[in-house]
């Protein structure tokens, strides 16, 4: 069974791949293995931000690629600083020039997170959230999200808001699993959506996830992608190399028994590839954007 044809279905009835392909200026960015994910592996889910910088390199790849628009479903998120109901707006509007399309799939708050000269934080992120429920009824977004939201996030927004976020993305792997997050989720009808599924290589060497892969027969990454689809988790694994995007994507054609989830779904430890402590600072430093690709790579405006 082939990627495209699992999909997971948002509130609002549209239907979301529920595998697709991480970016970010973290750990490099290729442009050609973006262009072998989509014309060779058949990857429809294309997750990037504002923040990572290469907006506009992935609306290049799927021109590349020669996949049609309609047939990727195409996510970026907007940075803290964007914030407020005008400057949401905006900010959607430059990542659809970015992106070179006239509509993004999915929209998100990339963090529940302010500037520190930002005085009342609650109101920002409600404004911001009303620019998000706007650029919905302008047929801007086919849906909209959050990102790194904890139950208590998600319920003050909730408090004030039209449409509840259709997708939470958030850090998920077995030694990141928040089971408690997860359920409220699911009881207000938000898809969870998981990224660094392999928590950036960490936990690939972890016993517990050699000893199911050895089990299954298939890779310790294979493994661990194949486990967030079984919890009906989107995953969004990333890689520049091809021969591990192509072993990323082939997890469709076998299923981990019940003992074998079990394993993953307890594991008592707990362990982050991504730190939320380090992020203030990452949002007040004002550093552009994908600061950290080559300069070849950066975006200049036209």
């Amino acid at each position: 069974m082939a990627p495209s044809d699992n999909f997971v279905t948002l509130p609002n009835g549209v239907r979301m791949p529920i595998f697709g392909l991480g970016t970010s200026h973290g750990g490099g960015y290729d442009q050609d293995s973006v262009v072998f994910a989509l014309r060779e592996c058949n990857y429809r889910l294309i997750d990037t931000a504002r923040r990572y910088g290469c907006e506009h390199l992935i609306g290049q790849a799927i021109k590349e690629s020669g996949v049609p628009r309609e047939s990727v479903f195409l996510a970026t998120k907007m940075w803290p600083t964007d914030y407020g109901l005008e400057s949401a707006i905006q900010a959607a509007k430059l990542s659809l020039t970015k992106l070179d399309t006239d509509y993004l799939d999915l929209y998100m708050m990339h963090w529940p997170l302010c500037p520190s000269s930002v005085n009342d934080v609650r109101s920002t992120l409600d404004d911001a959230w009303r620019g998000m429920e706007r650029l919905l009824d302008m047929g801007t977004c086919r849906a909209i999200g959050v990102s790194n939201f904890s139950i208590q996030d998600l319920t003050e927004l909730m408090e004030n808001c039209s449409v509840v976020p259709h997708v939470n993305q958030c850090e998920f792997h077995p030694y990141q699993n928040p089971k408690e997050l997860r359920a409220f989720c699911r009881e207000n009808n938000i898809i969870f959506q998981g990224y660094c599924p392999l928590a950036n290589g960490l936990i690939l060497k972890e016993a517990p996830v050699v000893n199911v892969a050895q089990s299954a027969g298939r890779s310790p990454a294979q493994v661990l992608i194949r486990w967030s689809i079984q919890n009906g988790v989107v995953t969004i694994p990333k890689s520049i190399k091809r021969e591990r995007i192509k072993e990323n994507c082939q997890v469709f054609d076998f299923q981990l028994s019940p003992t074998e989830m079990a394993v993953l779904d307890n594991i008592p430890t707990s362990l982050r590839a991504v730190d939320p402590a380090e992020l203030q600072g990452k949002i007040d430093d004002n550093k552009p954007d994908g600061y950290k690709l080559p300069a070849h790579l950066q975006y200049v405006p036209l």
